[in-house]
Formats: structure tokens, C-alpha cells, sequence
């Protein structure tokens, strides 16, 4: 199954002229895959209706999932004794959709952001493929919370000197600073009276983010 992207690219792509067979060796995919992208002329992933197969069972399964008090295994046990050709993945999976057994989740919060106020940058690594051969490289982004706007690099390292060249090129992709920059997730970043320092101090999560008020480079 195609992604949104690669169907996008296939698209794009073949408004410039490409051929088929091009497009097919860049992105490696096959023709035919190219064809039916370009056939149908949407850049929408095709929904895969599949039969639910526990679904003619869901009144039994109510009823066992009382009756043994929660234990999906013991309702599982009493559907195939029951004649029910079901796994026990495919059970808890529609348990799973259908909210038997599972509180709904409650959001963790909300958060409200007016233009200007917040931007967010992380670091994380990832392999990617270049010329051929498979290498790790340490990704950086800076989004901003109210647009979402996202400028986004990636770095053989990241060290205090990329962080500065990263941020100071986030800031004239976007058109200046916000009030509030948060820093997560990065070895090389403390703040200390007001200015970008490198050191030792480790974020490991939103709640231990730094808070970046003025840039001085």
C-alpha cells in the first residue's frame, strides 16, 4: 500500500513529464503500482474495508466477557468451544475498537497557543539510506505551536554549533523569534541568564524541557 507521500510524489512527478518507467525506478516501485496511482488521479490512501470477523459473535461476547468477569482468554476458550472461529488477536483487537473492557482515554490536558507565543525544537537520530549505504544522522525540527509551521534539518552530529546554525536558520524560515522556545530533548542547549550556552544537562521529555527566552550568537 502506497503512502499519501509517495502517491503525491508519483503525481508531481508525472506533471513535470517523467515517464512511468522513470518514476518507477526513483521512488523503486513497480509500474504497474505507478499506473494505478496515476489512473486514479488522487493522492488519497484507498480505505481497506476487511470483514470483521467477531463482529456476528458481539452479543456473546458481551455476555461471556460479563459472565467471566473481564478474562478475554476464558471468553476466547468459550467461543471456540462454542463453535467460533476467531483468534484471540482478532478478539481483543475488536474489544479494543469497540471500547469492551477499556475506559476511553482521557486527554492529558490542553494547551492553547496565540500566534507568536511558542516554538518547539527537538533533536532525535535515524538511519536513513544515502547513496546507497545506510547511515545514522541526528535529525533537528522547530515547529511553531499556533501555525504549525515546521522547518526541519538533519545532521551527521549535532553539537552546540549546529544547534546554533539550526535555530539561528529556523528563526529566518519562519520570520523571527516567538515570545517562548522550547528546547527538548537536546544534550548541547541549557539556558543561562538569557543566552543559548552549551552543557551537560540532559531534557528527557516535555517535563523537563528548557525554556529559551533570547538568542545571543
Amino acid at each position: 500500500m502506497l503512502s499519501q507521500a509517495q502517491r503525491t510524489t508519483i503525481l508531481e512527478l508525472n506533471a513535470k513529464g517523467v515517464t512511468k518507467r522513470e518514476i518507477a525506478r526513483v521512488l523503486q516501485l513497480s509500474r504497474q503500482s505507478v499506473r494505478k496511482v496515476l489512473r486514479s488521479n488522487s493522492t488519497n490512501v484507498p480505505e481497506i474495508q476487511r470483514p470483521e470477523k467477531a463482529e456476528p459473535h458481539r452479543q456473546q461476547i458481551l455476555e461471556l466477557f460479563d459472565q467471566c468477569k473481564g478474562n478475554l482468554v476464558r471468553v476466547h476458550e468459550e467461543l471456540l468451544a462454542g463453535g467460533a472461529e476467531l483468534s484471540y488477536a482478532a478478539l481483543t483487537a475488536f474489544c479494543r475498537r469497540e471500547g469492551i473492557g477499556h475506559a476511553p482515554a482521557a486527554p492529558a490536558g490542553r494547551y492553547d497557543f496565540a500566534p507568536g507565543e511558542e516554538m518547539q525544537h527537538d533533536t532525535s537520530p535515524h538511519e536513513l539510506e544515502l547513496a546507497g549505504k545506510k547511515r545514522k544522522v541526528q535529525t533537528a525540527s522547530a515547529v511553531l505551536c499556533y501555525s504549525r509551521m515546521l522547518f526541519f534539518q538533519c545532521y551527521p552530529n549535532f553539537r552546540r554549533f549546529d544547534c546554533k546554525v539550526f535555530l539561528t536558520d529556523a528563526l529566518r524560515y519562519t520570520g523571527g523569534a516567538t515570545t517562548r522556545v522550547m528546547i527538548d530533548n537536546t544534550h548541547v542547549v541549557v539556558l543561562r541568564r538569557g543566552a543559548l550556552w552549551a552543557g551537560t544537562r540532559h531534557g528527557a521529555g516535555a517535563g523537563n524541557g528548557r525554556f529559551w527566552r533570547a538568542l545571543r550568537l
